[in-house]
């Protein structure tokens, strides 16, 4: 299709799908283990907390490999870079039902997994710049945001039953073997750019990583957006990561709490599928980040108290819905409000935020917990205000340049 000068691609599509397919698996595998922490506990002869430091070892390893993970991303390109994470998600990925029997050696498997997790994730931002115009990159970074919550609800609500209809061992060799086919299918379609770009000349290029960083810290709207996404996907990480812990107190079952999860996540694909492709529609952002928290925050606060099961499932829909909807958006804007620093740059200290303030809030709600019962009411409220903060921020926000004119042709 030509316009105006440049020309898109129907590969890139095909290309889009090759690159969800490597974001699904590999959040599939990190949260595996979330909704059956109290089996997989009584499997390996572990605390509660042993099984939740295979979660929150991806965030740690995210931390040290996020920035160099960036720059191999901006320097050497897409297919070099995701391709690193996802030969690590596949080979340790099938080492992991190797060795699923022995807790140690599964850990060391998630060390490597979760090594290949900056590879992947940080890339969203650079795929949708290489291969969409402006006018589609929301959406396309709204569809790579939502394969990262297809692989987690695959994993919440697929882990307890293959664990009740077979064993904590056959499921991680049937998820190995699904990381290894995943792996053959990149290398075989992956592409690292189209013939010619998608864009006029002022939406390619892109600076260097340092500079792209100087420029970064020097830009307030993306400083507050680093403080919003810190908060909200931090909050993000440790509710799925405790979510068995923080319902089994109200009496719900382990299948009841990868409901709840799955559909949380459910209601995220939702939210990234409509909100990303309205703000592209709009040509605006910060009207729905402001949005999307309002609505987290009334998800999150019924996530918290809500005794029922109707009640409860329909707070994590909601709170699926608009939190996971803004993390397509705020990628998409830090890009924008950043240009001309390297999308993988943005995207990764994004991303950055959001593991830090998860290993924080895990270890927080874990340490906060009721005496005796567990319930994890106080540290949840918590969360809530801290969503109240960053609501605030929000609002003080300013759309970013390139958006400010209209150009119909993008």
């Amino acid at each position: 299709m030509e316009q105006t000068g440049f020309k898109v691609y129907g590969y890139r599509w095909i290309m889009l799908l090759t690159f969800m397919s490597a974001v699904a698996i590999n959040q599939m595998l990190w949260i595996t283990f979330a909704p059956i922490t109290g089996d997989a506990a009584r499997y390996y002869g572990v605390s509660d907390l042993n099984i939740g430091l295979l979660s929150l070892i991806f965030m740690l390893v995210y931390i040290v490999f996020s920035i160099p993970a960036s720059w191999v991303i901006d320097t050497y390109g897409i297919r070099r870079a995701v391709g690193i994470g996802v030969a690590l998600t596949g080979a340790f990925g099938l080492l992991r039902g190797a060795v699923a029997h022995s807790y140690p050696l599964v850990l060391v498997a998630q060390i490597g997994i979760a090594i290949g997790q900056p590879f992947i994730l940080n890339a969203v931002t650079t795929v949708a710049a290489r291969w969409f115009p402006l006018r589609e990159r929301a959406t396309a970074a709204g569809l790579g945001s939502l394969a990262m919550y297809l692989g987690i609800l695959v994993g919440l609500a697929l882990t307890p039953y293959l664990t009740l209809h077979t064993d904590i061992a056959r499921m991680l060799v049937i998820y190995g073997v699904a990381a290894g086919l995943v792996t053959l299918l990149f290398f075989a379609l992956a592409r690292e750019r189209p013939p010619t770009p998608p864009c006029p000349p002022d939406q390619e290029g892109r600076s260097l990583v340092l500079d792209g960083l100087k420029q970064i810290v020097r830009q307030k709207d993306f400083l507050r957006l680093m403080a919003i996404f810190l908060v909200g996907l931090g909050v993000f990480n440790a509710v799925t990561t405790w979510i068995e812990d923080i319902l089994r107190p109200r009496g719900f079952s382990i299948t009841q709490a990868g409901n709840t999860g799955g559909l949380m996540i459910v209601g995220g694909i939702v939210g990234a599928l409509i909100m990303p492709a309205l703000s592209d529609h709009y040509r605006r952002r910060t009207p729905f980040l402001i949005a999307a928290l309002i609505g987290a925050t009334l998800g999150l606060v019924g996530l918290t108290y809500a005794t029922g099961y109707p009640l409860l499932l329909a707070s994590a829909f909601l709170l699926g819905f608009f939190l996971l909807s803004a993390g397509p958006i705020g990628f998409q804007y830090g890009a924008e409000v950043t240009y001309p620093a390297p999308e993988g740059t943005s995207n990764g200290l994004l991303l950055l935020m959001g593991q830090i303030s998860g290993i924080a809030f895990i270890l927080g709600m874990d340490s906060l917990k009721a005496p005796g019962t567990g319930a994890m009411t106080l540290p949840l409220g918590l969360l809530a205000g801290l969503m109240v903060l960053s609501l605030l921020l929000c609002t003080g926000l300013r759309e970013a340049p390139a958006l400010a004119v209209h150009h119909p042709d993008r």
